[in-house]
Parts: structure tokens; sequence; C-alpha cells
């Protein structure tokens, strides 16, 4: 059964793409930069009726007594996945009414009588608006496909970046480390130190936690890549003269799937133990629990210094070395699949910031989506400041992903078939 122009059944998913990541760049999609403003697109609104039409004649076939058992396991694949597309088309649809309908009688209410019913009636409408920015989301969630490793647990690493004049990016990559630990907590996630190198003054040079929890991945994959910070720093000449420092400290999130299943050859390893390093209690600095492990055919090397047992360390190493390993096969799957964008999976090119905090002006940037937050002590505090700019790149990338496949199709169906 042919319901397209073309002729064919969309396989899988709605939007035929394999994947959707930041940064955008496209200067002409600029002004779809929220869920609404997308909505009123011509070619969304074509889409969508396309795809609601589409539903209605599916519901139909299903009801035909003429179509065999394969035929109907079809339909009823497609109907299931165009219902919830189509019931948020209609309630959206409606809900325009209404604020059409609450829009005509403002414009009547003029009278100093009717000034509360007026007030009645504009309050109806703002909430009117609030819903249907809430549908437009939930419609663009449901047309964007999820992406294979969004449920996943993750290995998140932090990594400060080198500056001239001392401990700027230490400081900074500890501060992040810490919000990134207040996120989980705020998220009701786990959050397990794998690996912590404290720096000498109070800084952090590197650490690695194993997260886990609900749809961490899909939270944290854009996190991955350079963060900078610009601070004047609280002591020293730079401090006195009120100078300004610039430095950087990196962000790499490993999704981390149940069954990771990679051989690692034994022969392959060079297994070192060492003494561990900062916070774990009485045997830091006492017994050779820490463990590290090189992987000898790629250079990766993992260490982790959590447990008190070196069993426990080298399990943990492990683990996170095969998430490693993981990650270089899906990222190759993923150049193969989609050569043409870059990847997002937390090995960006540190020379590539994603994100400024500047601490002077009191301001967080992040540059893919040109969005400003103010009051960086709340972004680092991890919570719902944090949890905002991390839903707004969540957003864009379904804007952006939902705008990719409407171009694609418009180029498609200008070419012809």
């Amino acid at each position: 059964v042919g319901l397209h122009k073309c002729g064919f059944w969309r396989p899988k998913s709605l939007l035929d793409t394999a994947r959707f990541t930041l940064p955008f760049n496209s200067r002409h999609r600029k002004k779809h930069q929220d869920s609404r403003a997308l909505w009123k697109h011509e070619a969304v609104q074509k889409y969508l009726e396309t795809l609601s039409k589409e539903y209605q004649q599916v519901s139909r076939l299903l009801n035909a007594d003429s179509i065999n058992d394969f035929e109907q396991r079809t339909l009823r694949k497609r109907c299931a996945d165009l219902s919830p597309i189509a019931a948020a088309f209609q309630e959206i649809k409606e809900a325009e009414r209404e604020v059409q309908e609450l829009e005509a009688m403002c414009r009547e209410l003029d009278s100093r009588d009717e000034k509360q019913l007026l007030e009645l009636a504009l309050e109806e409408k703002e909430t009117l608006d609030k819903k249907i920015n809430m549908l437009c989301r939930k419609l663009f969630q449901l047309l964007v496909p999820k992406e294979k490793y969004d449920r996943s647990h993750v290995i998140l690493e932090v990594t400060a970046g080198r500056t001239t004049g001392g401990d700027i990016c230490q400081q900074f990559t500890k501060e992040m480390f810490e919000m990134y630990q207040n996120y989980a907590d705020y998220k009701s996630w786990t959050f397990d130190i794998v690996n912590y190198t404290p720096a000498e003054i109070g800084g952090l040079h590197h650490a690695a936690a194993h997260i886990s929890g609900d749809d961490v991945y899909r939270h944290l994959k854009y996190e991955g890549g350079t963060h900078r910070v610009q601070r004047i720093p609280e002591t020293g000449l730079s401090s006195r003269m009120q100078r300004i420092h610039t430095g950087t400290m990196s962000v790499i999130v490993l999704p981390q799937p149940e069954e990771v299943d990679v051989k690692v050859d034994p022969k392959d390893l060079r297994i070192d133990t060492f003494r561990a390093k900062g916070a774990g209690g009485q045997h830091v600095n006492k017994t050779d629990s820490a463990v590290r492990i090189v992987h000898l055919p790629t250079g990766l090397a993992v260490e982790c210094q959590q447990e008190r047992s070196q069993l426990l360390n080298k399990e943990i190493a492990l683990r996170t070395l095969r998430a490693k390993l993981y990650q270089q096969v899906i990222e190759k799957q993923l150049s193969q699949e989609q050569s043409a964008r870059k990847l997002q999976l937390g090995t960006r090119a540190q020379s590539e910031r994603i994100r400024t905090y500047n601490f002077t002006q009191d301001r967080v940037t992040d540059h893919r989506i040109s969005y400003d937050a103010r009051n960086i002590k709340e972004i680092l505090s991890g919570k719902e400041a944090l949890d905002k700019l991390i839903n707004r790149l969540l957003e864009f990338a379904e804007i952006e992903a939902v705008t990719e496949y409407l171009e694609n199709l418009q180029a498609l169906e200008g070419g012809g078939c």
C-alpha cells in the first residue's frame, strides 16, 4: 500500500535520518530558534497536514477487509507512529482557534464595565499560549527519532586546560566537576567518582565519574567539548591589577550501554598500580589500590582509584576502557552514516569552544545556539538554571532535526522521484 507521493512506506522513524548534532550554522535557520516559531512555518504546516491525512487514511485501511496479515501489521505500526502526532497537531489547532476567539472578544471589550471580563480573557489567552508552546515542543519531540544511546548511562571526564598564570584552569575544572555532580543529584541520578587527580593548590587536573539514571546521555550529550572561563584570579598580581585571565577545560561524555560487547585481549593491556591521590579515606597514599590500564593497540589509557580494593578498581577501569573502545566503534559507524555533519559524542576538537563562562560580566554564553544566561553561580550550582540551559540545547537540536529533514524533503520533491 503506497500512501506517499513516491509510493513507499517510511521505515524506522518519521524523520529518516540517523542523528542530529550541534552546532547549527545555517543562517536562515536562526529565525526558528523555538518550537512555536518553527510550528508557524509553512513547510512544517504542510508536512503535518500530510501526516494527519495519512493517519486518517491508514485508520480507514485498517478497517478494510481486503488487506492481508502483513499489510495489517505494517499499517498498525504506522498508525501507532502517527496517532500521537496527529492528536498533538489537532490539539494545537484547537488551542489556536480558542486564542483567536479570545482575541476577537478582547477587541470588543472596551468599556469600563467589561474591564474585569477583559482581564479574565487575557489570563485565559496567556494560559493557552503556554499550552501551545508546550504542545509544540511535545510535537517536535515526537517527530524526532530517539537516539540509540539516549537512555544510556555515561562516563563523564573533565580535564583542565593550560593557561599562562597559574591555577585558573584547575580551579574552573573543579567547579565544573562539582556542577555536574550537583546536577546528577538534582536529576536523582547516581554519581560515582572513578578517578580524581587534584591540583596542588586546590584545583583539579582530571576527574572521571560514572553517572547512571534515567536518560542521562540524552541530557549530557551536548556538554562534551571545550568550556572557556574568563575571570580575574582571586590572588596574585592579576587580582590586584584587575586583569582578566582566560582558561579552558574539556568535558568528554561517553555513553555506556548496559551491555558493552567489546572483546579485549589481555595481551593487549598494560596494567599499572599506584597509590591513590586526593579524597578517599585512610588508605590514600598507603596502599597501591589505584589502577591504570593502557590498551596498547590504540594507546587508550584509563585510571580508577575509586575503591579501596585494587581488584574492584581494575574491574571499573576495564569497564571504562570497553566503553571508550565501544565509542570508537560508534563514531566510525556514525561517520559513515553521516559524514557531512560533526559528531557530538564527547570527543570534540579542543580548539572549538562550546561555552564561555565570563565571571566579570556574570554571563554564560553557549556559542552553538547564541544563548546567554545570567548568574554564573546559579549555573554552577548544577540545578534549575543548568537544567534550563540543557533543555534549551535539546529543544534547539530538535528544531534543527525537523528543519533539516524538511529541507531534504523539499529537495527530494523538487527533484522528483
